[in-house]
């Protein structure tokens, strides 16, 4: 969708990925394996975002001293001080609403009968929970194993996800399961709750 407007699919999945944690750095063999894209078309992309300011080159952020050849890289992070950093932001999070939306519509109309439909983890912002997903129901696992893996591409990280028949569910609820009552801590979104949870 906004591919179009940022000239590159790589230019924006890049973004994406760097706005996702704007203080991390990171160097080009990394962006290229997250990303599944050659090395050349990050290092254009990179230098396109130095040129424009909103990519600067430094420092790691964490210590590499260990690790061979790290002194001789070249990290890149976004330069939070560029003029158009908080634009660019705000845009990037706003194409990530979307993309978790159409997630949920997806989940639902083709994932079976969803008695409990939970999103936590990296869709509220939750650290410390177990999962980012939790269904509970009469579910078709190899659809959502496919849904899953084809918005992984899409919003740009991996999906932790939970299936449960109610059975499951309601016997693991019953033995106060420490995964359960995690998931059920941490910050969460019910999408579905036929169960009363």
């Amino acid at each position: 969708m906004l591919e179009q407007l940022f000239g590159s699919k790589t230019r924006f999945r890049l973004l994406r990925l760097l706005f996702r944690d704007p203080a991390k750095s990171f160097y080009v063999r990394e962006l290229s394996r997250a990303l599944g894209t050659q090395l050349n078309a990050i290092r254009r992309e990179l230098e396109l975002l130095i040129k424009l300011g909103l990519v600067i080159v430094g420092e790691s952020d964490k210590l590499k001293s260990a690790e061979y050849g790290a002194a001789l890289r070249k990290y890149y992070k976004l330069n939070q001080d560029a003029l158009i950093f908080p634009e660019m932001k705000s845009l990037l999070s706003k194409v990530q609403i979307l993309g978790e939306e159409a997630l949920v519509k997806d989940i639902q109309e083709k994932g079976g009968k969803i008695k409990v439909f939970l999103l936590t983890g990296h869709f509220t912002h939750s650290s410390q929970a177990p999962s980012d997903i939790l269904l509970v129901g009469n579910l078709k696992e190899r659809t959502l194993s496919r849904i899953f893996s084809d918005y992984e591409k899409e919003l740009g990280f991996t999906i932790r996800y939970t299936l449960m028949n109610e059975a499951e569910f309601k016997e693991r609820r019953h033995m106060m399961d420490k995964f359960l009552f995690a998931l059920f801590e941490a910050e969460s979104v019910k999408v579905v709750n036929e169960l009363g949870v």
